[in-house]
C-alpha cells in the first residue's frame, strides 16, 4: 500500500452558531429531544447535521459540508 499526501487546497469556511445565517445551513429549532438547535447541511452524500461551533466548508466544487471545530483546527490554518 502506498502513502499519499493531500494536495494543498484553499477552502472557504464559516463557523456556524444558532441564529447566524450561513449559506447551506438550515437551522432546526431545539425541541424536547434536543437541548439546542442544530443545522441541516445538504451535502453530496445526503443531509448532515451541524452542531453549534461546527465549521461549514465550501468544497472545490462549491459543495457544502460541516466539520467539527477540533478537526478543523488540526486540518486547516488561515491563508497568509
Amino acid at each position: 500500500m502506498g502513502k499519499f499526501k493531500k494536495k494543498p487546497v484553499v477552502i472557504e469556511a464559516e463557523q456556524w452558531f444558532p441564529g447566524q445565517h450561513v449559506d447551506g445551513v438550515e437551522e432546526q429549532p431545539a425541541d424536547g429531544s434536543k437541548s439546542q438547535p442544530i443545522g441541516i447541511v445538504k451535502t453530496l452524500e445526503g443531509d448532515m447535521i451541524a452542531r453549534p461551533g461546527d465549521w461549514i466548508i465550501t468544497g472545490i466544487q462549491g459543495e457544502k459540508y460541516p466539520c467539527k471545530d477540533g478537526i478543523f483546527q488540526k486540518t486547516y490554518e488561515p491563508e497568509k
